[in-house]
């Protein structure tokens, strides 16, 4: 009993300074489950419709020292990271040839990265032929950011949701 009883002040202590590093990894949860969700949703068996979301390409969201907060996580919860923050690795269904990941970054509180938005965060969504469903939701009267940029790990576009968060769209590479 009373090492349960030291565990619960340490714990109601440290409430407090752990609460939004814990909603970080909430929300990361949250998205990769989201991610596997979405994928279910979005396969169709009708070949006449494009598959838009695949899965969430990453969490990112804003802090004031990113450094910091990525050596945090990397000695807490063991993250292995890299110089964009982590890589979460994973398979598509049962395929096991099939790879896929999940991006997570910190961001510098000043970030530009995130406007025209005011969110503190952004999702990154994967999608399958990026060219084509920008010009989808281009008909769609979806506003469109800025053009798609091509990088060796993939192509990238950003766009505005319903409420003017800024949302990015990934194709990678490998696809």
């Amino acid at each position: 009993m009373q090492s349960f009883s030291l565990f619960t002040y340490i714990y109601a202590k440290n409430f407090k300074a752990m609460k939004k590093p814990m909603l970080t990894l909430t929300a990361l949860v949250v998205s990769f489950a989201l991610g596997v969700a979405f994928k279910s949703v979005t396969t169709s068996t009708s070949k006449e419709k494009m598959k838009r979301v695949t899965g969430i390409g990453g969490i990112f969201f804003k802090c004031k020292d990113p450094k910091k907060m990525t050596a945090w996580y990397q000695q807490h919860l063991g993250l292995e990271t890299n110089p964009y923050g982590a890589t979460f690795e994973w398979y598509e269904g049962a395929d096991r040839t099939k790879r896929g990941q999940t991006q997570w970054t910190p961001f510098p509180q000043e970030t530009k990265y995130f406007e025209p938005s005011a969110q503190q965060f952004m999702i990154n969504y994967r999608v399958e032929n990026l060219e084509a469903l920008v010009e989808e939701l281009k008909k769609e009267g979806v506003t469109i950011v800025d053009q798609i940029a091509v990088y060796d790990y993939g192509k990238f576009v950003h766009i505005l949701d319903a409420e003017d968060n800024k949302v990015e769209l990934w194709e990678a590479a490998d696809q």
